[in-house]
């Protein structure tokens, strides 16, 4: 498998707009997007030094996708940085100084193959995920956030490092039609049609895994778990929000709305993502 960097050098012809030539219109404003989550996930501290990994699909018949170089750290990484590669692994475009992730590439290309739904992943190795992630009863109704991913969280058992091919198929039986997945003593995984979608399901998954570790911190003899009929109304409220909570919301769906306020962020933040 090919592992060299589809990476634009600094001097490649480009239009007006900073793209470079040889990138579509559709394909750079992706990887525009998932320059700003790599950078997001910096922000929130999601990232692990060199070894998680955020993928997107590339638009077109081709089944590419997007993955970060292994060499840069999230905060570092440009939309002409990411790498383009197909399912078989082959690096599309050219060659440059650093090569990808392969666990990211066996993860990655096992659910894009998959999941047509699945046009964003985020993969992540934080504290508190693997924390959640080594609990034997698994994602806890613990919390608001938890109440919401539990029924659509899938569970995969670790079976070392993801550098098996052979893998890609339990674990994509293990994540059925599901958006969230615990990767058992590993870590974290979302995904989502959207940037918006994945960002706002990784960060709900991360942030009920924190939650759960706080709770858990002094034993779990006397942690209280949500009432079975509050759990219930919550998925109810969930699966069909009242009229007025929806009206209240404004126009703008949830993924749009987190994914503009992922922007300014960024913006703010760390910019500079979108060259």
């Amino acid at each position: 498998m090919a592992t060299v960097l589809d990476r634009p050098a600094a001097d490649t012809a480009a239009d007006t707009t900073g793209r470079p030539t040889g990138i579509s219109p559709e394909e750079w404003a992706v990887r525009v997007d998932l320059a700003a989550f790599y950078r997001i996930s910096a922000i929130h501290d999601y990232d692990d030094f060199l070894y998680t990994h955020v993928t997107a699909r590339v638009p077109g018949p081709d089944a590419h996708f997007l993955i970060n170089p292994f060499g840069l750290a999230f905060d570092e990484i440009t939309a002409s940085s990411l790498v383009k590669v197909d399912l078989d692994g082959n690096v599309i475009g050219g060659e440059g100084e650093y090569g990808i992730n392969y666990a990211g590439y066996v993860i990655h290309s096992a659910i894009h193959a998959a999941r047509p739904d699945a046009h964003w992943i985020a993969h992540f190795h934080t504290r508190d995920g693997m924390g959640a992630s080594a609990h034997k009863e698994g994602l806890l109704p613990l919390s608001q956030r938890a109440l919401y991913i539990i029924p659509r969280l899938g569970y995969h058992d670790y079976e070392g490092v993801a550098l098996n091919l052979d893998e890609r198929e339990r674990l994509v039986a293990d994540l059925g039609d599901k958006q969230f997945l615990l990767l058992r003593n590993h870590g974290t995984l979302a995904l989502g049609r959207t940037p918006g979608d994945a960002w706002a399901a990784i960060y709900q998954l991360e942030e009920a895994c924190s939650a759960q570790v706080a709770a858990l911190a002094g034993g779990r003899d006397h942690v209280l778990l949500a009432p079975p009929e509050a759990q219930e109304e919550a998925l109810r409220q969930i699966a069909a929000p009242p009229a007025a909570a929806r009206a209240a919301q404004g126009r703008k769906p949830h993924h749009q709305l987190a994914w503009e306020a992922v922007l300014r962020r960024v913006n703010r933040d760390l910019p500079g993502y979108d060259a």
